[in-house]
């Protein structure tokens, strides 16, 4: 960041337009908050939701919110993390004040912690950030408790996936679904969120993982991740292949998707009691026609998931370090590196299904 406070942002000025590099100033940090250099950054759906008005209205945006950075600056009142620490950036820090928070449901809190606006474009507009962060910039200003610290020499493309994907999808499986040993699971949508997914069921020992997709080189990717079936849903009905493969249907789906009918798909492989977990963000249109009877009779569950259940405090370390260990295959799941001014066709390969996730990776200081 120059001396006068000025970065460089990927930036979307009105819903539907091409992303845009531009100059943007960035304040110091006021207290209770962080300035953070940002080392590699993921390009994730929900940014495209962003972009295209699909997610939120504060035009216009900037970009972003699954990074690994450095704290470069603190704000008032902050002593951790420190100046010089490595940080993963998390968009669902607990605020430890509200309702559920107050009751010990951290991972429902109403008003997770973001800072103050403070990033504006050059003719000073205040940019609106993508889940209260805003990542696909040199720099970024977000509240303390919004980074939280790993071991410095981990991957930052890597454990910058921790933020959002990984968290989420390792999350849902032995968080949200409590998924049990030995038991069948159905994911439905294999991109990076359902490619951790699938590592967090094998984590908790389930004994079948299908992988439902309709590109075939995603199933190719979730078999080396731990899925023991794949169905290609361009080619047969999933259902029925599901229960083919399993006899019952599953103990546990996920839909990693956000569209309706994936959704019908998922709640209709699951076995009798089985649990549907809803993971992908939808539309704000996205309605579900359900058979209440059909849904009556099999006695199922059906819940939605923010970032997995995860509590960023407590499961970015325990994930960072689960990768540390080997037990987390995240390198793999950068099947990119980028700079800034490729964030659009970012987008576009994502949309072709052609990656699990790009990555922005930063220039080192100077450079």
């Amino acid at each position: 960041m120059t001396a006068s406070g000025e970065a460089r942002a990927a930036i979307v000025r009105r819903a539907g337009d091409p992303v845009t590099i531009e100059p943007i100033l960035v304040e110091p940090p006021g207290p209770g908050e962080v300035l953070v250099r940002i080392l590699a950054t993921g390009v994730c759906h929900t940014d495209l939701h962003a972009k295209l008005g699909n997610f939120g209205t504060q035009f216009p945006y900037l970009l972003g919110h699954e990074a690994t950075g450095v704290v470069d600056a603190l704000g008032e009142g902050v002593t951790r993390p420190a100046v010089g620490e490595t940080v993963v950036l998390a968009w669902r820090a607990p605020c430890g004040r509200c309702r559920f928070c107050a009751a010990g449901r951290e991972t429902f809190c109403v008003q997770p912690l973001t800072a103050k606006p403070r990033l504006r474009t050059a003719d000073g507009q205040t940019l609106g950030r993508v889940l209260g962060l805003g990542t696909f910039t040199t720099h970024t200003v977000v509240a303390a408790t919004q980074a939280v610290p790993i071991p410095a020499g981990l991957s930052p493309e890597a454990t910058s996936l921790i933020g959002c994907a990984v968290g989420t999808g390792v999350g849902a499986a032995l968080y949200a679904a409590e998924v049990a040993a030995g038991s069948s699971v159905a994911v439905y949508g294999c991109g990076a969120i359902g490619m951790s997914v699938i590592q967090g069921s094998r984590l908790a020992g389930a004994g079948r993982i299908v992988a439902v997709d309709r590109v075939a080189r995603k199933l190719e990717w979730a078999r080396d991740f731990g899925a023991t079936d794949v169905v290609d849903a361009s080619a047969v009905e999933p259902i029925a292949r599901i229960r083919e493969l399993t006899g019952t249907g599953v103990a546990y789906a996920f839909e990693c998707v956000g569209i309706p009918q994936t959704l019908q798909q998922a709640m209709a492989s699951c076995d009798s009691g089985g649990l549907c977990v809803l993971i992908g963000v939808p539309a704000p249109s996205a309605e579900l026609p359900l058979s209440l009877s059909r849904f009556f009779y099999a006695r199922g569950h059906l819940k939605a998931t923010f970032y997995g259940d995860c509590l960023p405090s407590r499961d970015i370390p325990l994930l960072a370090e689960r990768y540390r260990l080997g037990d987390l295959a995240l390198d793999r799941l950068v099947t990119a590196r980028i700079g800034l001014d490729d964030v659009e066709a970012a987008f576009a390969a994502m949309a072709r299904g052609e990656v699990l996730r790009s990555v922005v990776v930063m220039p080192a200081p100077g450079a």
